[in-house]
């Protein structure tokens, strides 16, 4: 019985998909909760290679003004000086360096995380992206999902206050998870 071997899809290079598209984040707050947000807006281009994983490569920005925990006193807080500074670092990118196989439906993508004008490694893990889809319109599209954890210190994010009870008001280490839509360009 002879088996047909299975067809790699070409290259291709995607559009993050801004409307369907987001950022989401999670921090400890008062020690004995998670307080979670997101960043509604994220763009950027994605290059995929099926048959050269190290080949693909991801870039992406995250305005500051787009963040939402919806309070708006402590949105406006978080793009102050005391956090993002979103007046003189007004976005957020991420570029990748590496992007490793991890598993048979995911990938382990290295890359630099600049936040508030420092610039970090991190890692994603990637799940995805799905198989092509052609939409109702006529375009090509894939999702995919990330994680990451960061510390939020190593960006020069260190406001705090101390508790009287001990401990801090919010924690150090961020959960970061992506989800993203992308759009087929060439």
């Amino acid at each position: 019985m002879s088996s047909t071997p299975a067809v790699v899809p070409p290259a291709a290079t995607y559009m993050i998909e801004p409307a369907h598209s987001s950022a989401h984040f999670k921090v400890r707050h008062l020690m004995i909760a998670n307080v979670r947000g997101e960043f509604s807006k994220i763009s950027g281009t994605v290059k995929i290679d099926p048959s050269n994983p190290a080949a693909t490569s991801i870039t992406a920005e995250i305005p500051v003004d787009s963040i939402n925990t919806r309070e708006p006193d402590r949105d406006k807080h978080l793009k102050s000086a005391d956090f993002f500074d979103a007046a003189n670092h007004p976005t957020m990118k991420f570029e990748s360096k590496k992007v490793e196989t991890d598993g048979p439906e995911g990938f382990k993508v290295t890359g630099d995380l600049t936040i508030r004008g420092v610039a970090h490694e991190v890692v994603l893990n990637v799940i995805g992206p799905t198989p092509e889809i052609k939409d109702p319109w006529g375009y090509t599209r894939r999702g995919a999902e990330g994680t990451a954890k960061i510390s939020r210190k190593d960006f020069g994010l260190s406001y705090n206050q101390a508790l009287e009870t001990g401990g801090v008001v919010i924690g150090d280490a961020i959960e970061i998870s992506l989800e993203v839509e992308l759009v087929k360009t060439a």
